[in-house]
């Protein structure tokens, strides 16, 4: 892989980090910021960078966390990777954060479940191969009580939505969860290891092209489903 300097955000979650590339070696900070995320971001990335003694116009690409995940929060990091690549010229690339999710955990077949709140997780199942993580159940948002079951066993559940939801999964899935991690996050330093090979193949795109992977377009319950009529 070429030599290459790329910046890294991710803040679908609770947790916001940024994480600095510089030909193959990773530097992160992270923290909890509950709704703060969009004042953090810049700070931390701009700390980052100058402990690395590396100025902001020696960044070739920008990756970013592109959900699912907390609206505002994805919104946010993509204006924040958008910003600094308009700026500069440089390619954008997003990364989805339930894949960052997966290769956080460290498992190589990964069921990724995320709070979607409303009483629905955002879901996928994802194994690691020689080439890298594949969706052998693509992203989608389900009930808990709905999430498609993967095949075999040994898949590792992982994310919030197995906190929230920890028995209603944990009863769907059954004999093909061989452990349960919802602490397991998505991290700036999973979204620059999985855009490391990806830019390096010229995958990253225009800063105006980039733009956040929803899944669900739906931001709240209606009165009435909320009363449940």
């Amino acid at each position: 892989m070429a030599p290459m300097r790329f910046a890294a955000i991710e803040s679908s979650s609770e947790w916001c980090s940024v994480a600095l590339w510089a030909d193959g070696e990773i530097a992160a900070i992270e923290r909890r910021a509950g709704v703060r995320h969009g004042e953090l971001v810049l700070p931390m990335l701009e700390r980052l960078l100058a402990q690395g003694g590396i100025p902001a116009s020696a960044l070739e690409a920008v990756a970013f966390g592109a959900g699912p995940g907390s609206f505002t929060g994805l919104r946010i990091a993509c204006g924040v990777a958008q910003g600094l690549a308009f700026a500069r010229g440089i390619p954008v690339l997003g990364v989805s954060t339930l894949e960052a999710i997966a290769e956080e955990s460290g498992a190589a077949r990964a069921v990724v479940c995320l709070d979607a709140r409303m009483h629905e997780v955002y879901y996928a199942a994802l194994e690691k191969g020689p080439a890298g993580w594949r969706e052998t159940i693509e992203a989608q948002c389900v009930a808990p009580s709905a999430a498609p079951l993967p095949a075999g066993g040994g898949w590792h559940g992982c994310g919030n939505g197995f906190a929230a939801y920890r028995e209603t999964l944990a009863a769907r899935l059954g004999a093909s969860l061989a452990c349960i991690a919802p602490e397991a996050h998505p991290s700036a330093v999973a979204v620059a290891r999985l855009a490391a090979p990806r830019l390096a193949a010229g995958q990253g795109v225009d800063a105006a092209l980039a733009a956040p992977a929803y899944v669900r377009d739906k931001v709240a319950l209606t009165t009435q489903e909320r009363d449940g009529r």
